[in-house]
């Protein structure tokens, strides 16, 4: 692949960078650096997306009918690249990037007429219902029941590890309609407003100390048949292509690289450092070449809203390793100011108080959205064994 930026891709870089300067405000950016967690909060994210949305730049993975924006590859890669380098807000990605994709592919043309428009504006904020106490990387094992009464389905049930469902106002679900044959079919996607009477939900408490993850608790909660997407019992067919998005269709060594520029700035500031983190963040950077490299060769096959396929499994397991490995360094970097990060100072950098957290919340990086156990399973067949 030549990276070398041809003049309309230059042209295109500066574009970039003069709505970047004219548009994202102190305040967004100071949000973004305090963003330990996954997604920064809807106050920091949303004035972000409604400039996007407006600039006409939120979806680039849409298609040109629906909003989105037509670019090449490269082009998305240096969009990405410069509002990571300007440190803009990530756009919370459940509805732009995960159920988006899903009705455009799924959903009836009354479906797509309702929802996709509000994603855009931003009027709908998406969570995620497919994690169960019992049923984690094992996602076919879920239990949560969805029976038919009249034009309603009746849900009970709990839903687990839920992030930002207490800012939500719609969920995207996987429900239990069948107990017939095998686990994968009997499974159906729901559309789900948040406000239904019989849905709880509670904060769960995590290492890192930010509030984003919850248990989300249905008990005869009705919910219109009209809002499955795909036929009933066919719900797994919609998973597995929102996976795909979730773990491949992202561009995330830009992310990566801000990380490794703070965790790089904790190495400059102690006072000695041994040969071994020097020897650990020469491997760090040479891992993310490579794989900003196979992004950049994912993105350049992928039409708009086309999924990237078993790769996605590869690009999902590399961004889980080199986050781990490079939240790893900053905390070593940090020495023994690591132990007491609870305990820093407001003000100054932040660096401990962003980097012990962001260690923290990495751990669980190799088992969200399919653990790493389960992508290496996925890489074989699809890749390996075909």
């Amino acid at each position: 692949m030549n990276l070398e930026l041809a003049t309309t891709d230059l042209a295109f870089r500066d574009e970039v960078r003069s709505f970047l300067a004219a548009n994202l405000t102190q305040a967004m950016r100071d949000g973004q650096s305090r963003t330990t967690g996954l997604y920064p909060e809807p106050e920091i994210s949303g004035p972000w997306q409604k400039l996007l949305n407006a600039r006409g730049w939120l979806v680039p993975l849409w298609p040109v009918e629906w909003g989105g924006t037509g670019w090449t590859p490269l082009q998305r890669f240096i969009f990405e690249t410069e509002c990571a380098l300007a440190g803009a807000p990530l756009v919370h990605p459940m509805g732009a990037r995960l159920v988006g994709p899903v009705l455009l592919r799924f959903g009836t043309p009354e479906q797509k007429q309702h929802y996709l428009p509000r994603i855009l504006s931003g009027e709908d904020y998406w969570c995620q219902g497919f994690s169960e106490p019992g049923a984690g990387s094992d996602l076919a094992a879920l239990s949560l029941r969805a029976l038919p009464d009249g034009g309603d389905y009746v849900l009970n049930g709990t839903k687990i590890w839920t992030t930002q469902a207490h800012h939500a106002n719609r969920m995207f679900a996987l429900v239990r309609t069948s107990t017939e044959g095998k686990r994968q079919q009997g499974i159906s996607f729901l559309l789900i407003d948040m406000h239904t009477p019989g849905i709880t939900v509670r904060p769960i408490a995590t290492i890192g100390g930010d509030r984003d993850l919850n248990e989300v608790h249905f008990e005869q909660v009705r919910v219109p048949q009209a809002n499955r997407v795909g036929a009933e019992n066919a719900g797994w067919e919609c998973a597995k292509y929102l996976l795909e998005f979730e773990r491949g269709a992202g561009i995330f060594s830009p992310r990566l690289r801000s990380q490794l520029k703070r965790v790089a700035r904790a190495l400059k500031a102690a006072a000695a450092l041994p040969d071994e983190l020097h020897r650990r963040l020469g491997e760090v950077v040479s891992d993310l070449d490579t794989f900003e490299w196979l992004e950049m060769r994912t993105m350049a096959a992928l039409a708009p809203a086309a999924s990237p396929g078993p790769v996605a499994s590869i690009l999902k397991l590399r961004a889980s390793r080199l986050k781990q490995a490079i939240g790893e360094l900053g905390v070593d970097a940090l020495g023994a100011g690591a132990v007491r990060w609870r305990s820093a100072p407001a003000g100054g950098d932040g660096l401990v108080a962003t980097l012990v957290p962001e260690y923290c919340n990495s751990r669980a990086f190799t088992i969200f959205g399919g653990a790493a156990e389960v992508q290496l399973g996925l890489i074989h067949r699809s890749v390996v064994a075909a």
